[in-house]
């Protein structure tokens, strides 16, 4: 996989640079140890309260050092990808932020973070420093597991502690919290793909119809391998395996965790499966969907949750500093507010029969949706892919509601079809072909034949559009075609429309149009999938027409 990077061995300094680049001034410091030594910690400390230390290896961000600031992590300490820092660097950030009220070390129960900070705690001690540290071991894939890793609820115990210290809490109240609020910590993660190293060649384990449950935050293989299912398949097998860690009682903090690449689109329809499983009964507050203890760029997430207190509550919802930190809400539930009725002069003709009409409607439609796949490959070579799939939404929309159409009124029709592609279609197109559609229709009630009613429509439509023939869209099918139905006939039109589609795979620049983003070289030979759509509806209905025709002159032949 391909990664931004300037030199491999400069990836973290470069990275926490930039973090410190990019936060309010005074907030954030790093000591003069670099590249050796990594911490972050507060600009604004004054060693008056226990301070709060945690980190591990990078590749987590934004953990650790996204999370320094008041009322979190006083200071961060990190290692390479996915190594833990040194002792001499753990060593260093207690004694650059730790006075006299002494330090809590928030470790994530892994071999080489438990021995790195403590021996670090072990040297601080030596040295006269009041140090304590609390391990996190929530991870539950493997519940039979004497030493289960820490994974995302170690953040809890970030925000908690960070609380405690802040208020002023001496160094055992905040550890016992710590530890207290650490016993009650469940994570379980999952994931379909493995995460990509900067610089390394990444490891390909799993199938395309394969992903991994139980897995950790480092790249390692999951506890078993799933098949990929429905999200709501898969939330429900995390839910019963947290659900079986729990106690019968209580309420709890649900963290929903983006492990590094799943898109926030996904991220909130998993959000969503969650708050329908059986862990939301359970759930009081929510924090997330969000990327906050990633795994580089892991395709996976996790689901982590504390047992609450009326403390623990308190501490989860106090405001921080830190940005990364994402506020927790209350569970509820969707608010829906009630759609206002259509005004009386949009009233919705009332559905009526035209056998021909039917035909040809439901054959463009049935034809569009059947044209998906290679209009959405036309798109993804000059645009976002998606065009075969907007058309095809569109299309349904019509075919869902074909026997509740006044297809006996064509104007009626012509309006009804526009105010279905305005909701059921999607993109730019859909509103330009409703405009179409919708101008159209009132045309034509105003006793306009039906070719000129819709080049009315055409006109409206390229009006708020701003295309016209030659910007490679399809407009360059349908201006033609419909000027030829004025003049002509439909048959005239098809050839029109086909030969207005065809002319675009040599136009090299498009002027409208997502296309219009799009360079020369990734144009040559490719049609406007839009000018495609409508050639081949001017085809389908030429081909309905004439077949009519056909069937007509036999029965009269006949007779």
């Amino acid at each position: 996989m391909k990664h931004f990077f300037n030199r491999r061995e400069n990836i973290v300094t470069e990275a926490l640079d930039g973090l410190l680049l990019t936060s309010r001034p005074g907030k954030l410091a790093r000591l003069d140890s670099y590249p050796d030594i990594k911490v972050i910690l507060r600009a604004d400390w004054d060693k008056s309260r226990v301070a709060i230390i945690s980190g591990g290896g990078a590749g987590h961000e934004p953990s650790h050092a996204g999370f320094v600031g008041r009322g979190m992590l006083t200071a961060a300490v990190s290692g390479e990808i996915f190594a833990s820092p040194s002792v001499d660097a753990v060593l260093t950030a207690i004694r650059a932020v730790t006075g006299p009220k002494g330090c809590l070390l928030i470790v994530k129960n892994y071999t080489g973070d438990r021995l790195n900070f403590g021996l670090a705690a072990e040297r601080a001690r030596a040295e006269g420093f009041k140090v304590e540290m609390v391990i996190v071991a929530d991870d539950i894939a493997l519940p039979d597991l004497a030493q289960p890793r820490g994974v995302a609820g170690t953040l809890f115990i970030h925000k908690i502690a960070g609380f405690l210290a802040e208020r002023g809490d001496s160094l055992e109240e905040v550890s016992a919290f710590a530890l207290s609020a650490a016993a009650d910590i469940i994570s379980l993660g999952v994931s379909l793909s493995t995460c990509s190293i900067p610089g390394q060649e990444q490891e390909q384990r799993l199938g395309d119809d394969e992903g991994e449950l139980g897995l950790g935050i480092h790249g390692e293989p999951g506890v078993e391998r799933i098949a990929v299912q429905e999200s709501g398949k898969i939330v429900g097998i995390m839910a019963e395996r947290l659900a079986a860690s729990l106690p019968d009682m209580g309420d709890y903090a649900l963290l929903i965790n983006n492990l590094g690449a799943v898109p926030p689109l996904e991220m909130s329809l998993i959000a969503r499966d969650v708050l329908a499983s059986s862990l939301a009964d359970r759930v009081k507050l929510i924090i997330g969907p969000a990327p906050m203890m990633t795994a580089l760029n892991m395709n996976g997430f996790s689901l982590s949750l504390i047992r609450l207190d009326m403390e623990r509550e308190v501490a989860l919802v106090s405001a921080v500093e830190p940005h990364a930190w994402v506020s927790p809400v209350m569970r509820h539930g969707v608010n829906i507010v009630p759609v206002p009725g259509a005004p009386i002069e949009e009233a919705v003709a009332a559905a009526s029969h035209d056998p021909l009409t039917e035909k040809i409607v439901v054959a463009i439609c049935e034809h569009l949706v059947s044209l998906e796949p290679e209009l959405n490959r036309l798109d993804a070579r000059a645009g976002d892919g998606d065009t075969g799939s907007t058309v095809a939404a569109g299309a349904r929309g019509i075919l869902a509601q074909i026997r509740s159409l006044p297809l006996a009124d064509t104007a009626g029709t012509l309006a009804a079809i526009g105010r279905i592609l305005a909701t059921s279609m999607g993109g730019s197109s859909g509103v330009l072909l409703s405009i179409f559609f919708t101008a159209a229709a009132k045309s034509m009630a105003g006793t306009e034949k039906l070719p000129s009613a819709l080049l009315a429509g055409l006109d409206r439509m390229t009006f708020y559009g701003g295309a016209k023939p030659g910007d490679r869209t399809m407009v360059d099918a349908l201006d033609p075609a419909l000027r030829l139905l004025a003049a002509g006939g439909l048959s005239e039109a098809a050839r029109a429309a086909r030969a207005g589609a065809g002319s675009t795979s040599a136009m090299t620049k498009a002027k409208a149009g997502r296309a219009s983003y799009v360079g020369e070289r990734d144009l040559v030979g490719v049609p406007d999938p839009g000018a495609v759509a409508v050639s081949a509806a001017f085809e389908i209905a030429a081909n309905v027409i004439s077949g009519n025709v056909a069937r007509e002159e036999a029965t009269f032949v006949a007779d």
